[in-house]
């Protein structure tokens, strides 16, 4: 047997509560302003960070200029091997196109690009940076990041730049440790 007030949903919907006290005003919880929109703050730091670690890098010597060569050995790595490598005589296993980047975007593609060479056990790669002739400010970025970055890896035993037939003084060939 149903009642005739099956059908009303809101005489249902009272019914199932039972009976309610109504609040008065300013009693109870008031609801809160909307919440902000959520920033990406730990992206921003990162940015601000490496931002200035880029500046910090510039500033530990004279920026180079477009047509500059970049040129790094250390001191463990024989002469020979450095002569073969600015000649461009080492076989390029991999490559990574700097071009477009970013600062920032160009750092974090040249850490993981040196990682991965690391994992396949890649000797020698080459890194495209571009000579720079774009860049607000008269020194060119990306090949300036590339230089300094490069002399703080432990895994980079000598790095000139390439040949002119292989980017010339727009690319960069890099001599890893195994």
């Amino acid at each position: 047997m149903s009642h005739p007030n099956d059908e009303d949903p809101a005489e249902l919907f009272r019914s199932a509560i039972g009976q309610v006290t109504p609040l008065r005003k300013g009693s109870g919880p008031t609801p809160s302003a909307p919440k902000p929109r959520p920033r990406a703050r730990m992206a921003e730091r990162d940015e601000q960070e490496a931002l200035g670690e880029f500046a910090r890098l510039l500033r530990a010597g004279p920026p180079l200029d477009a047509g500059d060569a970049l040129s790094y050995r250390r001191d463990n790595l024989p002469p020979r091997m450095f002569q073969r490598l600015k000649k461009g005589q080492y076989s390029v296993q991999d490559e990574l196109d700097l071009h477009g980047a970013t600062a920032t975007q160009a750092e974090q593609l040249l850490r993981q690009f040196l990682l991965e060479a690391h994992d396949h056990e890649h000797g020698c790669v080459r890194i495209i940076h571009g000579k720079g002739l774009q860049s607000d400010g008269g020194a060119p970025v990306l090949k300036n990041l590339v230089d300094r970055h490069l002399r703080l890896r432990n895994d980079v035993l000598a790095f000139h730049s390439a040949p002119t037939a292989q980017g010339g003084t727009g690319a960069v060939l890099v001599l890893l440790a195994r």
